[in-house]
């Protein structure tokens, strides 16, 4: 049995983190996200997997170097990002088999596929199919029912008509025919993905598995604090601290932490969980960061970080408070491609790209986004978004006089 790994796409709304890389190459527990979507699928025995990626990415070389699960990739190049159905078509001629489908966020991978052969197996499907449970099915592909069987995806049904609150997920068992289907579109689109799905449907029993703990699609930042949840649980350990990492006097934990390789805690650090630090990261004394993602390389001085994702190579000079609440404690709105969105948070820090620099006693606003390789002044307080390659001080006037 083999399996696709579609990691192709812009990572556009994934902006500032995903700068110049997909967004299943940022880290997490000492390993890119993809990874761990690829042990899942090895730790099941599926070893023949083909990752589809965009045109020069950098996933082959490093997946060169963290393959450490014996696995056999493959690589396919979607040309240009014209939706998965293309993404998955540009993998046809390495499928010799039945295969599984997954999106390389998909870190219970492993927990799926156990699920999805065991459901194939009793219930003698040709296909089968992921859902979870959603209070908004209008917004997602929904799962139509004939009994045990899967008839049809209602792609954003209208609100009051939706045929279900199942939305399907991104993971999938098909057969190697359901080439012959995605063949048989009269016109290609970004959403011809469903369309062949649905052609599939018609001829093929499909069932669906439900999975209580979802993991999302991974289109905004923020999602990264629910991916690092799931890991955290699947491993059921409060504290993971890399052997060659210094942790300072008196410094506190509390709930799961993750510090990598080489990282430097300095004294009496307030360290709060859920929480991951990559390697190299160094943080002076009286440092407390709470529920946060940092890249690697990444040097804070004294102040406060909560509930924020850093890129790597950062440097945040003494004093430095990402705020992460509004005064009215309502949730927390951020400007994603020129709109405002409702997070549906109401704790969100800031959102730093790789290598910006912020001087002393700055700070950032809840929700804000800090573009890569920017400068940020000392004293300058971020309440809009700063685009990528910018500069920001805040303007003070000095004035000497004799006492």
């Amino acid at each position: 049995m083999q399996a696709v790994l579609i990691a192709a796409g812009e990572s556009s709304r994934f902006w500032p983190l995903a700068n110049g890389i997909h967004k299943s190459q940022l880290f997490l527990l000492g390993k890119p996200l993809m990874y761990w979507t690829l042990k899942g699928l090895a730790e099941h025995d599926i070893k023949n997997v083909v990752v589809v990626h965009g045109r020069d990415s950098s996933i082959p070389a490093m997946l060169e170097q963290e393959n450490d699960l014996g696995l056999r990739l493959s690589y396919a190049v979607q040309e240009k990002p014209l939706g998965t159905g293309n993404a998955l078509f540009a993998a046809k001629k390495y499928i010799k088999d039945s295969f599984f489908v997954f999106w390389p966020n998909k870190v219970n991978s492993g927990e799926l596929v156990g699920k999805m052969l065991e459901v194939q197996k009793k219930q003698g499907a040709k296909a089968v199919f992921v859902g979870a449970f959603t209070k908004a099915p209008w917004d997602y592909g929904v799962a139509r029912m004939e009994g045990e069987r899967l008839a049809e995806i209602v792609e954003n049904p209208k609100q009051g008509h939706e045929p279900s609150n199942t939305k399907v997920v991104g993971a999938y068992l098909l057969e190697s025919d359901y080439f012959s289907y995605y063949g048989r579109l009269s016109r290609r689109h970004e959403a011809d993905f469903v369309e062949a799905l649905n052609l599939y449907l018609k001829d093929k029993k499909a069932s669906l598995v439900m999975s209580e703990n979802d993991v999302p699609a991974l289109k905004y930042p923020w999602d990264l604090f629910s991916v690092l949840d799931i890991l955290f649980r699947s491993r059921q350990q409060q504290r993971i601290i890399h052997p060659t990492a210094k942790i300072g006097e008196g410094t506190a934990f509390e709930g799961p932490v993750y510090i990598g390789e080489k990282c430097e805690i300095g004294p009496h650090n307030v360290l709060r969980g859920p929480l991951n630090i990559e390697k190299g990261t160094k943080t002076g004394a009286f440092f407390e960061i709470k529920h946060s993602v940092v890249q690697e390389g990444t040097h804070f001085h004294s102040g406060y970080i909560g509930d924020s994702l850093i890129g790597k190579n950062c440097r945040f000079g003494a004093g430095f408070v990402a705020a992460n609440r509004r005064l009215d404690r309502k949730n927390i709105a951020c400007e994603v491609q020129g709109k405002r969105m409702d997070t549906d948070l109401d704790h969100l820090g800031a959102v730093v790209g790789e290598e910006t620099s912020i001087g002393i006693q700055a700070g950032t606003m809840p929700g804000v986004f800090v573009g890569a390789r920017c400068q940020i002044g000392p004293g300058t307080i971020v309440f809009e978004n700063v685009p990528d390659n910018t500069s920001l001080f805040a303007r003070f006037k000095q004035k000497n006089s004799p006492c």
